[in-house]
């Protein structure tokens, strides 16, 4: 089942977008669910009633960018141009992923940082190739961290601007190898 987030007046509505905006601003570890039952007008206990543990509330956001990278690894055409309008469209959830990018290496099967793993893996072959050069591998991982840390340090620029100018990053053309002339 997948939730989208309704802007009206429902309940869990309310707690997820609440949730998505202050994981988004502090961080996940930061964000207590006292925090969310602030923001929304609730108390803690409101809160834990819809979503206990913590874990089930970022389960919940994370399900739609979920199915959208799963679409994106469809993509035929243009990956690239896809591949940006996916990170600006959910780089509040980045935002909240951020914390598990750094262990997805070591994570465990059968974790959310083992299927953090598979999909930025899955991304980054998309972008280089099956069997990429080491300059390409370099570049891949390179455009990936530009995407990401693009994403999370300009939450408070317009999405135009940022898919405007992650667009043209991604995109920019392979320098010449000075080791080779």
């Amino acid at each position: 089942m997948m939730t989208t987030i309704d802007p009206g007046n429902d309940t869990r509505s309310r707690i997820l977008a609440a949730a998505q905006r202050l994981f988004a601003e502090r961080g996940y570890a930061a964000t207590s669910l006292a925090d969310i039952a602030a923001e929304v007008g609730l108390t803690k206990t409101a809160v834990a009633y819809h979503f206990h543990p913590k874990d089930r509330l970022a389960a919940e956001l994370l399900a739609p960018a979920a199915d959208d990278v799963f679409a994106l690894l469809g993509t035929r055409d243009d990956f690239v141009p896809a591949l940006v309008d996916c990170v600006v469209r959910n780089r509040a959830v980045i935002r909240l992923l951020m914390e598990d990018f750094g262990t997805a290496d070591s994570a465990p099967p059968g974790t959310p940082g083992e299927a953090i793993r598979t999909f930025r893996d899955a991304i980054h072959e998309r972008l280089v190739g099956p069997n990429p050069s080491e300059r390409d591998r370099i570049r891949g991982w390179a455009v990936l961290g530009a995407l990401q840390w693009g994403v999370v340090h300009t939450m408070d620029l317009p999405e135009n601007l940022i898919r405007t100018e992650l667009l043209h990053l991604a995109q920019s053309p392979t320098p010449p190898n000075p080791l080779s002339t």
